[in-house]
């Protein structure tokens, strides 16, 4: 099958509530058939926080919690690299986003391990399991709701001090910052005790409201993660060496050279933010730098691996892209995606919902049968339907260099 391309065209009529349920329908043919419920249950699932218990209703009130507790020298934290935009002050803002948690994982490691050793067929004491013991720790290690976390912004500019976290550990605020040049890349630390452990450095690059910008898939996109089967899904975050997508590196370069280095790039995966240090460890190997939107949601479940890449990624994917639009309405978008879960259809649905913001929407169509899941998801109906009636060029490739010609076009007007 030929990769497909469209140039803009006016069409009438609504799409955003069938497409949503269209991706749905597809995701669920995919969980049937390649048995994600199945591979679910048979994953370890009942470990509880102790201190999501300790701290009882308050750990559901986030940033509304009267009482924080500080970070100690026995926890663990992780600061999310983020891009500052121009808030409705024209004063310069971001998003933070921190996580808490406690310095070592949970006693029932061994419990997980194994499981996840099982399902891959892997060989008790061999070197894949110790690879799995080292990447599956976040998934075990004990959530802190209610820390307030506080940054060193610039290292001695400013303290922003961030909320509560809320019941996943997690805590999302958007403060105001000092004034900076546009493209500017600035570091910052987290204010803590010593011993703390975790990511306590993050980078902040400022970006203008006109210009450029891209928005990245993650799984199957960038990286092939094999989204539509469990094992798969397992065997690239647990085992494998983490593995970018062929010739996909070489083209961002060239793509981030187009839209200049000035331009800020989001990277936007439904993982769950367990998997914050190995996502970024890998897109600072292979691609340019950017923030790394993820999900909130099962934070100490494996299982929740396997649903959040599976479950709702339509309405999650809509839902973030209107926040990114929310800091940057006036930013020409280039959308970047796969054929394996719902980014047509949700690239579609943002398309229609803010006309002219996106310039671009590109494609990969997966052929992997492991990672697409079905061969309805790559029929050229498909994407007909996804992209009805968008103004924005779109392209449906399989090599990245067939997008070159297009992308030069597009940002070169």
């Amino acid at each position: 099958m030929a990769p497909r391309s469209r140039l803009p065209r006016r069409m009438t009529g609504l799409y955003s509530s069938t497409s949503s349920s269209d991706s749905a329908s597809l995701q669920s043919q995919t969980r049937s058939e390649r048995g994600f419920p199945e591979a679910e249950q048979s994953l370890y699932n009942t470990f509880t926080s102790k201190s999501a218990q300790a701290a009882g209703l308050l750990s559901y009130l986030g940033s509304r919690n009267p009482l924080p507790v500080q970070i100690t020298a026995r926890d663990s934290v992780w600061l999310m690299d983020n891009v500052a935009f121009r808030g409705k002050s024209g004063q310069w803002e971001a998003e933070f986003v921190a996580a808490a948690f406690e310095g070592e994982p949970s006693a029932k490691i061994v419990d997980y391990v194994g499981d996840v050793a099982r399902l891959l067929g892997l060989a008790k004491g061999s070197k894949e399991e110790a690879v799995v013991e080292h990447r599956i720790k976040p998934f075990v290690t004990e959530i802190l709701p209610g820390r307030q976390v506080k940054v060193d912004f610039n290292r001695g500019s400013k303290l922003v001090k961030l909320s509560p976290g809320g019941r996943h550990g997690i805590s999302s605020d958007i403060r105001q910052l000092p004034a900076a040049v546009d493209g500017d890349v600035v570091s910052s630390i987290a204010d803590v005790p010593a011993g703390t452990t975790g990511i306590l450095e993050m980078r902040t690059k400022y970006a203008e409201p006109e210009g450029w910008a891209v928005l990245s898939d993650v799984d199957d996109t960038i990286k092939i993660t094999q989204t539509s089967d469990p094992t798969g899904i397992l065997r690239s975050t647990f085992v494998s060496e983490p593995t970018p997508t062929n010739g996909l590196p070489a083209f961002y370069t060239k793509l981030q050279a187009l839209v200049t280095p000035n331009a800020p790039w989001f990277y936007l995966s439904a993982s769950p933010y367990n998997l914050y240090p190995f996502l970024r460890e890998f897109i600072s190997q292979h691609y340019p730098p950017g923030q790394l939107i993820l999900r909130d949601s099962s934070w100490m479940t494996i299982p929740g691996l396997l649903s959040n890449l599976t479950l709702g990624t339509h309405e999650y994917k809509v839902d973030r892209i209107k926040k990114v639009h929310s800091w940057l309405p006036n930013r020409k978008m280039i959308l970047i995606g796969d054929s394996t879960q719902s980014d047509p259809e949700a690239y579609g649905d943002i398309c229609r919902r803010f006309p002219g913001w996106v310039k671009l929407v590109l494609i990969r169509r997966v052929t992997d049968i492991a990672a697409v899941g079905s061969s309805k998801k790559n029929e050229p109906e498909r994407f007909e339907k996804a992209f009805e009636g968008i103004k924005a060029p779109w392209h449906v490739f399989e090599d990245p260099a067939e997008c070159e010609q297009l992308v030069q076009e597009t940002v070169r007007g």
